[in-house]
């Protein structure tokens, strides 16, 4: 694992919304990809690297459900939050644009799901030609055949996938 560049890497937290929290979630819980997502917010923070959270809202719908809002401590790490209405963060965001602007060209995951909104919005970041991580101990899914099959099988062929120890800046 190389060392990070803080002026070119954006750490990408994705979906960490109340409601989505609370899932039943595999192989850990919500609470404790949670807790690995702030940690590593306050890493990036501290090192003057950028935080860019994102959020799901459901389309086409007068109100979104319960739980809808970001957990209010990842809402208040985040240098940006964008709302996505589909399951991958950069159709309609401005996530693009905004990376660009700031000079990114790598990024780290994190959030829930795994096979799902990570899995998804990192498609479409190795399609823009960022470099990729994938913080495997800040992320699950609704099943742990779900998040496996994601990180160890999908997750590699878009980039590393580590452990949050192994995410240092130089």
């Amino acid at each position: 694992m190389r060392t990070l560049d803080s002026g070119r890497t954006a750490l990408v937290l994705v979906d960490l919304m109340d409601r989505i929290v609370a899932l039943p979630l595999a192989p850990r819980p919500g609470t404790d990809v949670l807790a690995v997502s702030l940690e590593l917010a306050t890493v990036f923070r501290a090192a003057g690297a950028a935080v860019v959270a994102l959020r799901v809202e459901r389309p086409n719908v007068a109100e979104q459900p319960a739980g809808s809002a970001l957990v209010a401590e990842v809402a208040a790490l985040a240098d940006a939050v964008l709302v996505k209405r589909t399951i991958g963060g950069f159709h309609g965001t401005g996530l693009h644009e905004l990376l660009q602007a700031h000079g990114v060209d790598t990024l780290v995951f994190a959030g829930i799901a795994t096979n799902l909104g990570v899995e998804s919005t990192a498609r479409a970041a190795a399609d823009h030609g960022y470099e990729l991580l994938f913080v495997e101990d800040a992320m699950a899914a609704l099943t742990e055949a779900e998040h496996r099959s994601s990180a160890d099988l999908d997750l590699p062929r878009f980039g590393e996938v580590v452990e949050r120890e192994a995410v240092r800046f130089g």
